[in-house]
């Protein structure tokens, strides 16, 4: 086999798989898609039998035969490993492009607002972030590190541990003014709660129920009141006066710090059983760009 040749098809192939498609395989290696399938096809002369079954209509037009399935483990594990041995001999250098996975909410309102300084203290290294919620393939997407919220455990990732955080009401200083009931959290009956959903069902995700058991109240409905999938518009939701939303300290920090919102009832304490963890593959951890980012983050995060 030709090696050059053939690892060309073999990374054609991994993709075609993957999205059952080779325009979407084309348009993540940035070729055309006749140059995927012609990759493909040297690859299943060179084999002599094909690798995926072809039909002209349905939603999934590209298939992977069972041999092709049972072979594409190995396959994305080798090709895995060439790309962390390129990176293991660029090793003496923190250039180049890290890719970082955060949640849109993490990104909006903890990194964005700091990145400048990590832009500052490495220059030498150019950030590409990817914004989701969903879990990722750090291998297949070309994932270096990211930050998750959870109870610490991913598979196939090392978790260290970021940061902890309260759970507290905030509204904002004009809303406080206006209602005046707010003095106690029984006044939270008179206003709209706003409800953050966008890890609606994990277990231990903090509720207005859990706050309200904790507090002690029991005559204001949490069923009711605005209902939001992301933590970030949470926020702006309670800025813009809509109501009292049960914040993270962790995403509302810098918004009470900055008089946009104001912290109601500081007495009452509830810790999140959920914390902030830096999450990166272990073969992965001695890349300078890495090292030098996860440092960062562990200072900003001690800074507070």
């Amino acid at each position: 086999m030709k090696t050059p040749v053939y690892l060309n098809a073999l990374r054609a192939f991994e993709a075609s798989a993957r999205h059952q498609s080779f325009s979407a395989a084309a348009q993540e290696l940035n070729v055309t898609p006749a140059a995927v399938g012609q990759l493909v096809r040297s690859l299943e002369e060179w084999l002599g039998s094909p690798l995926f079954h072809r039909f002209s209509t349905g939603r999934a037009r590209l298939v992977a035969t069972d041999a092709a399935l049972r072979a594409l483990p190995d396959i994305r594990a080798g090709l895995d490993k060439l790309s962390l041995g390129l990176e293991i001999l660029r090793e003496g250098s923190s250039s180049g492009v890290l890719t970082v996975t955060v949640s849109p909410a993490f990104a909006a309102k903890w990194l964005l607002p700091r990145i400048e300084r990590f832009q500052a203290a490495c220059p030498e290294t150019d950030l590409r972030l990817d914004t989701s919620l969903k879990p990722v393939d750090f291998a297949a997407q070309r994932i270096d590190i990211g930050v998750r919220y959870g109870a610490g455990s991913w598979p196939g990732l090392v978790a260290e541990k970021l940061m902890e955080e309260e759970i507290y009401p905030v509204c904002s200083p004009a809303l406080l003014h206006k209602q005046g009931v707010l003095h106690s959290p029984a006044g939270l009956a008179h206003v709209t709660l706003i409800h953050d959903l966008s890890m609606d069902g994990h277990a231990g995700f903090p509720t207005w129920e859990a706050w309200l058991d904790k507090a002690g109240v029991d005559q204001v409905t949490e069923r009711r009141g605005l209902r939001i999938n992301n933590s970030a518009a949470v926020l702006q939701a309670a800025i813009d006066g809509s109501g009292v939303a049960l914040a993270r300290s962790v995403m509302a920090g810098d918004d009470v710090a900055a008089g946009r919102l104001v912290r109601l009832f500081p007495e009452l304490r509830l810790h999140s059983p959920l914390a902030y963890y830096i999450v990166y593959r272990a073969e992965c951890a001695s890349l300078p760009r890495l090292a030098a980012f996860r440092a960062w983050l562990q200072a900003e995060a001690s800074a507070g």
